[in-house]
């Protein structure tokens, strides 16, 4: 028995609850692994609220929250050759199983070893945050010199995309609250401030012609107020809202790959992205940490630590 944080119904935070639950058993390609960091993501009190139930509305209750986790390898399923126990790993949990939890199981797919050099925090901030900013980028594939504007700069995942813009060599704008000017501008970053108001008019002063791509981080209002800045609509992508695709735009394509993965480690590794976590909580903080996140406002990444003392990285 291990013990995890989940919801016993959709709805809000009175269905959340900590509760044990029998170890998980990797199936054919998959790891269990004891989770050391667990990553809190805008989307985990989405998929407990309901409101994306194409994701989970399947799956039995109770539910585990996360998605994201990096933490040491304690047994291998069928066909499983690449990843071994004792292996420090982080990836992503596709199959229902939850990261808000002791032990849990990844595809093997979807996870890649840890560098020894990566602290398990970061790496359990790659899956989500990190890979979402590598695909985004990828799929616009500016070149250097180009401008970007990145809707909702200040969380995680648009802060990794500043600096992953940023070293390839594009100008970012960035729109947020003014909460997160002074840690957008310290990356490079020409703010515009929601507060301010007009955003479409603040980002026309600095791009008098439009941008040449936009990144979309924030759906509804505000991605509708921005849209049309995008020079050519096909330059326009969300990670937020599958309406994207009514403005000319597309909504981001996923690769979940471990080739992501490893990626994104390698830059964290070598200095170019830093994920800014803002805050690990107890795992007896789950709930709060959940509340945190739900607020979206919230800067930087914040995860939890399940499990302390980790098995040094092999």
């Amino acid at each position: 028995m291990s013990r995890a944080f989940g919801y016993r119904a959709f709805g809000g935070p009175e269905v959340q609850f900590h509760f044990d639950r029998p170890d998980p058993q990797p199936g054919v390609g998959e790891v269990l692994i004891r989770v050391r960091t667990a990553g809190v993501a805008r989307l985990d009190p989405l998929l407990r609220s309901g409101h994306v139930r194409a994701l989970n509305g399947h799956l039995p209750f109770p539910q585990v929250m996360g998605m994201e986790a990096a933490g040491d390898v304690l047994a291998t399923g069928a066909d499983v050759t690449d990843l071994v126990v004792g292996d420090a790993v982080f990836g992503f949990a596709l199959s229902g199983a939850g990261t808000y939890a002791e032990t849990t199981v990844l595809p093997a797919a979807n996870a890649a070893r840890k560098p020894e050099t990566l602290p398990y925090e970061w790496a359990a901030t790659i899956p989500v945050s990190g890979t979402t900013a590598l695909d985004a980028l990828d799929w616009l594939d500016l070149p250097e010199g180009a401008t970007l504007l990145v809707n909702g700069v200040g969380g995680s995942t648009g802060q990794i995309t500043a600096q992953l813009a940023r070293a390839r060599g594009l100008t970012v704008i960035g729109t947020g609250s003014d909460s997160k000017r002074a840690g957008a501008e310290a990356l490079g970053v020409t703010f515009v401030s929601y507060t301010a108001g007009d955003v479409p008019g603040q980002v026309r002063q600095l791009a008098p012609s439009g941008v040449d791509g936009l990144i979309d981080l924030v759906g509804g209002d505000a991605l509708r107020s921005v849209a049309a800045l995008a020079t050519d609509p096909r330059q326009l992508l969300s990670a937020a809202d599958d309406t994207v695709r009514e403005l000319g735009g597309e909504f981001l394509p996923r690769r979940l790959d471990r080739a992501s993965l490893e990626t994104v480690a390698a830059l964290m590794v070598d200095g170019t992205v830093d994920p800014h976590i803002t805050r690990v909580f107890a795992f007896e903080q789950s709930a709060e940490a959940v509340a945190a996140v739900e607020t979206g406002h919230t800067a930087g990444k914040l995860v939890l630590t399940v499990s302390a003392s980790p098995q040094p990285a092999r």
